[in-house]
């Protein structure tokens, strides 16, 4: 019989597949699966955030994605007789590498995240479908079929869905997907647009609701989204039916310069809802992306929301399986990853209502208000630093879950416990990518021993020392977790409060009980 896989990852669009790179990052024994025959070719989500950026950078596939896309920093808000040009990334994005929005489409940061694994051996099984999964004892006997026909079963540890907003295996651990369906049906092309200046979003707010077009690159100059024109029928969606709503939706009233459509790559129609699943993990099975949570696309947010999810997840069960952690590390996902899901929807709502709803006051305030609010609004530099904190996602923290802890003295400037680790000084970032913990010791070389007393941690923990280049003042040690965020923090050089951290959530060797023990022959990181 074949041993057991540790986890086994349902779905491979770009939250399996970061999925995957981190397991594969710690050696975990694992399988991915997706029933479609091919990844995506479309270009369907199309903007990643600055952390998303950052959190990928240690596996070494952000510079070809940069490399890949199509940096903007731009946005021009169309109004009545005029355009505010608005440089949406100035401020607030001093502590990160990547400053930007990176427009890429799907198509394409999934052709970068599966060649990564298949240059390290990880062969993505398509044409899979997952048709059943029942826990036996302390494994999940999962049911597999080919594109072939034929069937197998494989017993895993863990379940983990990517699997999207019609999730087999959330309907399998029996979670519920709660919420509703907005109204409106929604017009999407990927095309050329004569007429707009390139390098920036083209917002246009009417009363009729919002028109985008982003700058994408490739398979087309522009991706276009409108919303489908009050009582019209959902039909085909043509070339002549979007330039319509161009012309009717870019008045003179509007710009002198109306965008001229032509050579569609892709045409299509859609519906927007808003659904998160009641839980995040159901002992075995896990959730992440859209098969946790489906909101408005407004703002870019939901393939960077499940990337990020996959990436928190990753290592508590690479860590788990390896025996270096303990079970409840596993509990902290829910903790953390759901309100951020719930915060995603709420905030995406909220815009969504805004941009499209036909009330009379909202109409009035697309029209009449937003002209006279909008530039005295972004003349207020702190409140642009605030919208690129959000949207970023460079806010998202754990400040309170259960895996953030803080010494008697916090120092009083600087990152929190439960904070991104900001990359103060440049570089930093890029210097503690390695996977694992990450010890980090500011203030003098002599304040602190030569060898810090880690208990047998040195394979699981990396030491640095920062001096007083650091996020902190003075004398502080933090450490940072595999995924890029402050676990623990502390004033001064007893590591007292840092040693009971550690012996809860990374348990030295001689603590771990019956925990399963790491392989000689296989490696905690193979990058």
């Amino acid at each position: 019989m074949t041993a057991p896989l540790d986890v086994l990852v349902v779905g491979a669009g770009p939250t399996g597949l970061a999925l995957a790179t981190q397991l594969r990052s710690y050696a975990t024994p694992f399988r991915i699966v997706d029933r479609s025959l091919d990844r995506v070719r479309e270009s369907r989500a199309l903007a990643i955030q600055p952390r998303t950026l950052e959190m990928l950078a240690p596996f070494g596939v952000t510079d070809d994605l940069v490399d890949r896309g199509n940096a903007t920093v731009g946005l021009h808000l169309h109004l009545p007789r005029r355009v505010l040009r608005v440089p949406v990334f100035d401020v607030g994005c001093d502590d990160t590498p990547y400053p930007y929005l990176l427009f890429l489409p799907q198509s394409e940061t999934e052709a970068v995240l599966s060649a990564h694994l298949a240059a390290r051996g990880v062969t993505v099984e398509r044409g899979t479908e997952l048709l059943t999964a029942e826990p036996e004892g302390d494994l999940v006997a999962c049911r597999l079929r080919h594109g072939d026909g034929s069937e197998e079963t494989v017993r895993a540890r863990h379940v983990v869905g990517c699997d999207g907003a019609h999730s087999t295996v959330r309907t399998r651990a029996g979670i519920a997907f709660e919420g509703y369906a907005y109204p409106q049906t929604f017009l999407l092309a990927d095309l050329e647009a004569d007429g707009l200046e390139p390098g920036a979003v083209h917002t246009y707010m009417t009363a009729a609701g919002l028109l985008f077009f982003f700058p994408l690159g490739t398979p087309a100059t522009w991706r276009m989204i409108a919303m489908q024109p009050p009582g019209a029928s959902v039909g085909e969606v043509t070339l002549d039916l979007l330039q319509r709503i161009a012309d009717d939706w870019t008045t003179d009233d509007w710009t002198t310069d109306k965008p001229v459509l032509r050579d569609p790559v892709w045409m299509t129609s859609f519906r927007v809802h808003n659904r998160g699943a009641t839980h995040y993990r159901k002992g075995p099975f896990f959730l992440a992306g859209d098969a946790a949570h489906i909101h408005s696309p407004a703002g870019g947010q939901g393939m960077n929301t499940g990337i990020q999810d996959a990436l928190n997840l990753g290592w508590n069960l690479a860590h788990v399986c390896r025996g270096a952690a303990p079970e409840d590390l596993l509990e902290t996902y829910e903790a953390e990853r759901a309100p951020v899901g719930h915060g995603v929807r709420r905030l995406t709502d909220r815009a969504f209502t805004v941009g499209t709803s036909s009330h009379p006051a909202l109409r009035l305030a697309r029209t009449r208000l937003a002209p006279r609010v909008a530039p005295l609004a972004l003349r207020a530099t702190a409140a642009r630093a605030l919208l690129f904190r959000t949207v970023s996602e460079l806010g998202i923290h754990y400040r309170r879950g259960p895996a953030s802890g803080t010494g008697p003295h916090r120092p009083r400037q600087g990152p929190r416990a439960g904070d991104r680790l900001p990359d103060t000084p440049a570089g930093l970032q890029r210097r503690v990518a390695g996977p694992g913990y990450h010890l980090l010791l500011t203030g003098p070389d002599r304040a602190w021993p030569e060898d810090p007393p880690l208990g047998g941690r040195r394979d699981l923990v990396s030491v640095h020392r920062l001096g007083g280049q650091s996020p902190w003042p003075g004398i502080t040690h933090a450490l940072v977790r595999p995924d890029g965020y402050v676990g623990y923090l502390a004033r001064g050089t007893d590591l007292t409060g840092l040693r009971a951290h550690l012996d809860h959530w990374l348990p030295a060797p001689w603590a771990r009980g019956r925990q399963p023990a790491r392989r000689r022959d296989q490696p905690w990181y193979v990058m």
